[in-house]
């Protein structure tokens, strides 16, 4: 099995990075130890923008759809489910006005697939697609399970594990028509969240403070 190409591998300007989402120029990026939630400029990593998650929640992941950003919110503490899905308006904030809760209570990222958020829920290894109103849709099922992913070209990216405490840890690609799944790389570390910028993947890891990109693997 071919090891992912790390392009990239860069302090991150805040502690215990968790989510992200490549947007343009832009990393949309949170922190599990301060609590907000950043713009970040892609090429120096300088935070362009930031605010404070309401409620002292952590932001697990996040997506951009249209003008929008959607994250996953939730407080940081062991078995707790309660998390729930809110919007930010860029350099406005967080929607007061818009609140879904997860299917079951659990979710940590999304994407969105032109039609719906997908939310994927990391130890019942699912993608869960979700309604305007909150409503579960199609579910897809993960041979492993998801710390990431994101939606490209139609298929499903994600990053995967089967023990959170090794460094095991890989990208696989899930076709949504057929619900199949395949290994395309190794990761190597224990990564957090999964974006795609048009050219090239980014994720975190987490517990050294970093945020790495890495080359799209030939498949």
């Amino acid at each position: 099995m071919q090891n992912i190409t790390e392009l990239h591998r860069l302090a991150s300007p805040f502690p215990k990075p968790q989510a992200i989402c490549a947007d343009g120029p832009t990393l949309w990026l949170s922190s599990r130890e301060t609590k907000r939630f950043y713009a970040v400029e892609r090429s120096t990593l300088k935070v362009t923008w930031e605010i404070p998650v309401p409620d002292g929640d952590t932001v697990w992941g996040v997506t951009r759809h249209g003008d929008a950003l959607y994250v996953v919110c939730g407080v940081d503490l062991p078995n707790v489910d309660g998390r729930r899905i809110r919007r930010v308006r860029p350099g406005q904030g967080f929607d007061p006005a818009f609140v879904l809760p997860c299917p079951d209570g659990m979710g940590s990222h999304l994407s969105h697939d032109g039609a719906s958020l997908v939310l994927s829920q990391w130890y019942p290894q699912k993608l869960i697609s979700v309604g305007a109103d909150g409503t579960p849709g199609r579910v897809l099922k993960s041979p492993h399970q998801v710390v990431g992913h994101c939606h490209v070209g139609g298929q499903f990216y994600l990053a995967t594990t089967t023990d959170e405490e090794s460094d095991e840890y890989f990208l696989e690609k899930l076709d949504p028509r057929t619900g199949g799944c395949v290994v395309l790389a190794r990761i190597g570390f224990s990564a957090r969240g999964l974006a795609f910028d048009g050219v090239s993947f980014w994720t975190n890891h987490r517990e050294r403070n970093q945020i790495v990109g890495f080359a799209r693997p030939r498949e």
